[in-house]
């Protein structure tokens, strides 16, 4: 094995920073692919490949690999197509986790290389000779991609063939400085990073719901200690001796229930407090990997510019932001449930909560250095050390993504105090665009023939009987 990975590292040679051709393609292959693997030179003719009645219906058990087994796909098709296997693995990384998240997505994507199906029925491929191009085969799938790469013009120039299969250039950034990590670390970094990030991204995962059973656990004891706190009150005003002892018969009853439910709140309390320590373990393991921009966006590291910080982390991959909010100036940063949120600059809390506002849900607000307020809403979690008057440099890791309060979706909610202007205006905002999150509403942004899909959060206009106002709009 070790031989073959040396052979394959061989015959592709880094040259240049990402955003330029950073592959030379050694030619190790024969001129015409084998029979089971179609020509790039032209997509399939119509009816000419076998693909399942409904594409967008993913398998009810998902196909896996090992980590062998995708190095040995992505080296095969990439010496076949003349495409780079790093740029495949990378591919395989940005679109679908290495199979963990294949859709199909809010544009319609699918499988392991997260194509559209018009997309897919002419260039899918059947690589595994079972008389069917799966897109949801890892087999198929890769090859398909490597395919496309290939017509694209992969042979020769990498990154346009790159920005064909998603027309963004942050996505062609992201993919090229993940091959070159790739390709600089090899078989191990490519493997080690996607443990490291498998293990803060379940970190992560549990605080965010251990967080969550102790809030409702909380929610629960409140009902109950103001129910009997109520019912000792009616007790202590009532003047027929029966009406108090039928009042304190139903108090103490309370009361019981209400002692099994601080025992519980202990109890999560106590499982959120190992889950904290777990993820403190997770982040001190990953933090000598995270400086890499690639390595740094799979890690959902800080993304740093001067003073200031991309206050969630992920990339533009995960992380997206409208240009507009829906009724007065604020960000919606949308990104996954979990996802790091940092300090934007060196910054006091002037105040933190951390039991869900009916609107903005678990926050904090913070002033920094340069003179602004900033308030951060709809967290899932806040940090415990992150408390009036506590003194946070930037990048410092605040709390994790949520729809706590009133939203519609996983994002964080960022407005300055007062609302006099929108945060996407601020020039540091704006240094990020591309680097750190892709804009919404910028156009077609999406792999495999997608366009942009429009906003990620729809204003809803009305909320529950004897509320008003659209369900996201709150102030503080």
């Amino acid at each position: 094995m070790k031989r073959l990975i040396a052979a394959a590292l061989a015959a592709l040679a880094l040259a240049a920073p990402a955003g330029a051709d950073i592959f030379r393609i050694v030619p190790t292959a024969p001129a015409t692919s084998p029979a089971f693997l179609p020509s790039a030179q032209a997509p399939n003719a119509p009816g000419s490949v076998v693909v399942t009645p409904d594409l967008l219906v993913p398998p009810l058990v998902p196909q896996t690999r090992s980590y062998d087994q995708l190095l040995a796909l992505w080296q095969r098709d990439g010496t076949l197509y003349g495409v780079p296997w790093q740029v495949l693995a990378a591919i395989n990384k940005v679109e679908s986790n290495f199979g963990r998240n294949m859709g199909p997505s809010s544009a319609g994507a699918i499988g392991w290389m997260q194509f559209m199906p018009s997309t897919w029925e002419r260039w899918g491929v059947d690589a595994n000779g079972d008389g069917v191009a799966d897109p949801w085969s890892p087999d198929d799938a890769i090859a398909a991609a490597a395919r496309y790469l290939a017509a694209s013009g992969g042979a020769t120039d990498v990154s346009r063939a790159v920005f064909s299969y998603n027309h963004a250039q942050w996505y062609v950034d992201e993919v090229m400085q993940l091959a070159q990590l790739f390709g600089n670390g090899g078989v191990d970094a490519t493997f080690s990073l996607d443990r490291m990030q498998e293990s803060l991204d379940q970190a992560r995962e549990t605080v965010v719901r251990a967080n969550q059973k102790l809030l409702r656990a909380e929610r629960d004891l409140r009902a109950l200690s103001s129910r009997a706190d109520t019912l000792r009150q009616h007790e202590a005003s009532s003047q027929l001796l029966s009406d108090q002892l039928s009042l304190d018969r139903r108090a103490t009853q309370v009361d019981v229930r209400r002692a099994a439910a601080e025992a519980r709140v202990n109890d999560l309390r106590s499982k959120l407090e190992q889950a904290q320590t777990d993820l403190s373990l997770a982040k001190d393991r990953s933090l000598s990997s995270s400086f890499a921009p690639a390595a740094g966006a799979m890690l959902a590291a800080p993304a740093y510019d001067g003073q200031y910080v991309f206050p969630v982390g992920g990339g533009p991959s995960l992380v997206s932001v409208s240009h507009h909010h829906h009724d007065y100036p604020a960000a919606d940063i949308a990104a996954p449930e979990g996802t790091p949120v940092y300090a934007l600059a060196d910054a006091t809390v002037v105040r933190s909560w951390s039991y869900p506002d009916p609107r903005c849900g678990i926050g904090l607000i913070i002033d920094t250095a340069d003179g602004q307020e900033w308030t951060y809403c709809h967290l899932s979690y806040l940090d415990p050390t992150v408390s009036a008057g506590a003194q946070l440099p930037a990048g410092t890791e605040v709390g994790l993504v949520g729809m706590t309060g009133d939203a519609t979706g996983p994002h964080l909610h960022l407005q300055l105090d007062p609302q006099t202007s929108y945060p996407q205006l601020q020039p540091w905002f704006q240094r990020f665009a591309g680097i750190a999150f892709r804009w919404q509403d910028a156009g077609p942004a999406d792999s495999g023939g997608r366009t942009g899909t429009g906003p990620v959060f729809a204003v809803v206009p009305q909320q529950a009987e004897g509320s008003s106002g659209p369900v996201v709009l709150f102030t503080r």
